[in-house]
């Protein structure tokens, strides 16, 4: 079996095991999308949830986060990690979108890597979970590892590791790809102690990197 030909069985087995492929970040509008995404690097989506849902809640505009106090604002994702960065980023990603951008998150990869904060993993994220449009491969954590462990990589960058994803996978499945790995590596392919046993993908598996 071909690289490719393994993608596509890989890419079959997890739309079986996980077929509903959404990020769990919540949101109601993109520019939270954008805010949670930025909120969730070294940190989980769990985290992020519970600060955003009081977050949203204090301040629902987009204009509130701009004007905010920034000393409150890094207590307010405090539990995030990073909170001072974070914060500026999130209050500067605000003012930028509002003088910039009509209040709106733009709608290309381009453009949203030039927001403080941003790189490409949260760019994908945003632009396909908000969008619908499909420029990349969301590259986290999970992603990072798995691609490694299932042989689709060699790199360790993941500017790297996304060129690789998308030199194999057909670019429809990009997307869902990057979704289901993350809940795969989540439920079954933890870092320390993956389970081979109940895992749809060990007969696909060379595990790269495990002891």
């Amino acid at each position: 079996m071909g690289p490719q030909e393994r993608v596509l069985e890989i890419i079959r087995l997890l739309r079986e095991e996980y077929p509903v492929s959404r990020t769990a970040l919540r949101y109601n509008a993109p520019w939270q999308l954008l805010t949670a995404t930025i909120l969730s690097a070294q940190s989980t989506d769990i985290i992020v949830n519970m600060v955003t849902e009081k977050l949203f809640r204090k301040y629902p505009r987009l204009e509130d986060i701009a004007t905010a106090d920034i000393s409150e604002l890094e207590q307010d994702v405090k539990s995030t990690g990073f909170y001072r960065q974070k914060a500026k980023n999130i209050q500067g990603v605000s003012k930028i979108l509002l003088k910039d951008f009509n209040g709106e998150v733009p709608r290309s990869m381009k453009e949203l890597i030039t927001l403080p904060g941003v790189a490409r993993k949260t760019a994908n994220v945003v632009l396909s979970s908000a969008y619908g449009i499909t420029e990349g491969i969301a590259v986290d954590t999970h992603v990072k590892r798995l691609s490694f462990r299932l042989g689709l990589t060699r790199h360790t960058d993941p500017n790297k590791i996304e060129q690789d994803l998308m030199d194999l996978a057909p670019r429809e499945e990009w997307n869902d790809l990057s979704m289901r790995l993350i809940l795969h590596g989540r439920n079954v392919c933890y870092a320390r102690k993956p389970k081979h046993d109940i895992c749809i993908l060990e007969h696909l598996c060379p595990r790269k990197g495990i002891e």
